[in-house]
């Protein structure tokens, strides 16, 4: 066991995956993977990361995205985890006020018996790519839409870009999820993309726009190319590398800060 292995896990509306990582961020074994189940408690999410981590080697810290706005380890909403059969199902009144103010790090630390950073999916998929240079925004399109934005290489407080309502009274998440993937094919969902992408560009008016999650390969290289330089598409095994910079570019996330 090295000294600096880190445990990381992306929990997704789809999927929750989880490997173990050395200090440069090269995976120790491949990723495990298990299907999100419904209806999703803290303590049934808390107890499927411990049995992932048992199918791995030893880890020194664990890293959890997960989606919603989190601050300092503490859930402040997350969107899918309470609807009783995943995205876009009913609310469950019980699941919303079990993860309203849910305290995910200390449950994680208590469980896996080491120190843990909890931080919104997509921010921790932004720390495997950002360069630390300029204003840098990652947007993850998977069950739903994720972001992050960083200010030279300082993580900026999160903002729930996926609540805001967008087009016909539809959130970004009803826009332009999965289930609009699925719905519309991809040629019809990559032009929809890429119209998000381009209307997002004068709000923030980034140095550089990374696009990741499940979905973000999806999007057609002609969509793509239209977007100009300044927009990357990157891989999304980056929600489970950026787990170990996590530790470095988020120090004030971390326990103890």
């Amino acid at each position: 066991m090295t000294p600096r292995t880190t445990l990381a896990i992306d929990c997704g509306g789809g999927g929750i995956k989880a490997s173990v990582l050395d200090d440069s961020g090269v995976m120790h074994t491949p990723a495990v993977r298990a299907p999100t189940p419904y209806p999703l408690s803290p303590a049934r999410l808390v107890s499927l990361i411990r049995d992932l981590s048992e199918q791995l080697p030893p880890a020194r810290r664990v890293t959890v995205g997960m989606p919603g706005m989190i601050r300092r380890g503490i859930v402040v909403h997350t969107p899918h985890y309470i609807c009783r059969a995943g995205p876009r199902t009913r609310v469950v009144p019980e699941l919303l006020a079990a993860w309203t103010g849910f305290d995910m790090r200390t449950a994680i630390e208590e469980s896996l018996e080491l120190p843990a950073l909890v931080l919104n999916d997509a921010e921790v998929h932004a720390c495997g790519v950002v360069t630390g240079t300029g204003l840098e925004m990652v947007i993850t399109f998977g069950t739903g839409l994720g972001n992050a934005i960083f200010d030279d290489g300082r993580l900026a407080p999160h903002a729930e870009l996926s609540q805001c309502p967008v087009k016909w009274g539809l959130t970004y998440d009803d826009y332009i999820g999965e289930h609009e993937r699925l719905r519309l094919g991809d040629a019809h969902w990559s032009r929809r993309a890429r119209l998000v992408i381009e209307s997002l560009m004068p709000v923030y008016h980034w140095d550089r726009l990374y696009v990741g999650g499940g979905n973000g390969r999806r999007i057609t290289g002609s969509n793509v190319a239209k977007l100009g330089p300044s927009v990357i598409i990157i891989p999304n095994a980056a929600g489970i590398s950026g787990g170990v910079r996590a530790w470095e570019i988020a120090p004030h996330q971390a326990p103890n800060a």
